[in-house]
């Protein structure tokens, strides 16, 4: 089971961390971030994969979030600094058996997803 929290509203320029927190252990899972804004299709935005945690990040988030890993919290972190008004959705984690990609068939397990609001 996973779980995200640390949504929010934030104003742009802001920031937040968002944290996908399982159940079990997940250290040889690759854990990507989705995200979903309205009337569009979710889209996976930054991926870290299980053992050697190489990361993945889309061109639109890359050098604003950070994806990590804290094994003894079984927890993906996501930090997400310089928040603009189109990163404005709810956000998701998953889990799979897969490398660092943003690719959505590569994961079995999802959370239920967390809001982020950025305001102008």
């Amino acid at each position: 089971q996973l779980v995200e929290s640390g949504g929010g509203l934030v104003q742009a320029g802001g920031s937040l961390r968002l944290a996908c927190s399982a159940s079990g252990f997940i250290g040889d899972r690759a854990i990507g971030w989705f995200r979903q804004a309205p009337g569009k299709q979710r889209l996976g935005i930054a991926s870290i994969s299980g053992g050697d945690y190489s990361t993945f990040y889309i061109d639109s988030v890359k050098g604003r979030f950070t994806i990590s890993f804290n094994n003894a919290k079984n927890t993906v972190y996501l930090q997400m600094n310089n928040l603009i008004t189109e990163d404005t959705a709810i956000y998701y984690c998953a889990a799979g058996w897969t490398g660092a990609t943003v690719y959505e068939g590569g994961y079995d397990y999802w959370g239920q997803g967390t809001q982020v609001t950025v305001s102008s």
